[in-house]
């Protein structure tokens, strides 16, 4: 059974630790609220120059531009968005999951064959591949301190010159979307080739629109501004997510340490009390025998 000093020095340890989780949510709180403004601004845009190139691509031929043009698999790039660092609940571990289950239902046969190539993003998911064997085509770590667009764009770049000289026939995204600041929405998106619209899509409304210069031309231009917006709102999209589940997180900490402080300071009245009682039948029984005795 614990002494009275004891729980008295867990009830402090306790504590300690509670002002650092809500110094974190603080932290984190104020982090999410510079995210999710960024990711805000960045959505509209990303999501008209989306539909910008689906309507080009709509009315031409895929096969004339290798971004747009499927491959024959062979190989598969997956870029794996995690954090830099824990204490943010189930945010990697789940994109840890996400992975695995993806790769073991769609490309089991060629991650047995070495086809699968992970590039990470993020020091996280960096050690926990790297532990289990899988094949790290590239790692980026550290990125989230400071985080600006060049940083996507080298990411963007490496992934693209990866695909142009055949280390990978197809690059899938797997990252944290936020959704608010208790959610994230797991998402596995498909970055090359770009999925073209479908001609006869029932809700694409063709629009005869003139181009100057010529669609292709212009094609050729968006397509790398598209590809390198598209990594810069992933990033965004997980930084807000990370700090919106590390606040949670924190916050839940802070919770379960003060009903832990409750706990130990109840059982340490107890304790005490016991103690105290203790102590007056040890002098009420003195006293009687010394009465007896006399």
């Amino acid at each position: 059974m614990p002494t009275l000093r004891d729980i008295k020095r867990r009830i402090a340890g306790v504590k300690s630790t509670q002002k650092i989780t809500k110094a974190m949510k603080m932290v984190a709180a104020a982090k999410m609220r510079r995210a999710q403004e960024s990711i805000m601004a960045a959505r509209p845009y990303a999501r008209k120059m989306a539909e910008m190139l689906r309507d080009l691509t709509a009315s031409i031929d895929p096969a004339l531009f290798p971004h747009l043009a499927p491959r024959e698999i062979n190989a598969v790039a997956i870029v794996v968005v995690t954090a830099d660092r824990g204490m943010c609940g189930a945010f990697n571990s789940n994109i840890f999951k996400a992975v695995t289950a993806h790769i073991e239902a769609n490309y089991k046969e060629l991650a047995a064959e070495g086809g699968v190539k992970l590039i990470m993003a993020g020091k996280k998911g960096a050690e926990y591949f790297t532990k289990r064997g899988y094949t790290i085509y590239a790692k980026h770590v550290g990125i989230y301190q400071g985080l600006n667009f060049g940083t996507a764009q080298r990411i963007a770049q490496e992934v693209v010159d990866g695909f142009n000289k055949g280390d990978f026939d197809k690059v899938e995204i797997v990252y944290n979307e936020f959704k608010n600041a208790a959610q994230q929405r797991l998402t596995v998106e498909q970055f090359l080739p770009l999925l073209p619209q479908e001609k006869n899509h029932a809700s694409h409304k063709k629009i005869d629109y003139i181009y100057e210069p010529t669609g292709d031309a212009i094609i050729q231009s968006l397509v790398p501004k598209h590809l390198n917006f598209q990594m810069w709102r992933v990033l965004l999209e997980s930084n807000a997510a990370e700090q919106g589940a590390r606040m949670t997180a924190m916050e839940n900490a802070s919770t379960n340490a003060r009903d832990l402080i409750r706990v130990l300071e109840l059982n340490y009245n107890k304790a005490r009390q016991a103690a105290i009682t203790k102590e007056l039948l040890e002098i009420v029984s003195g006293a009687e025998a010394l009465r007896q005795a006399s």
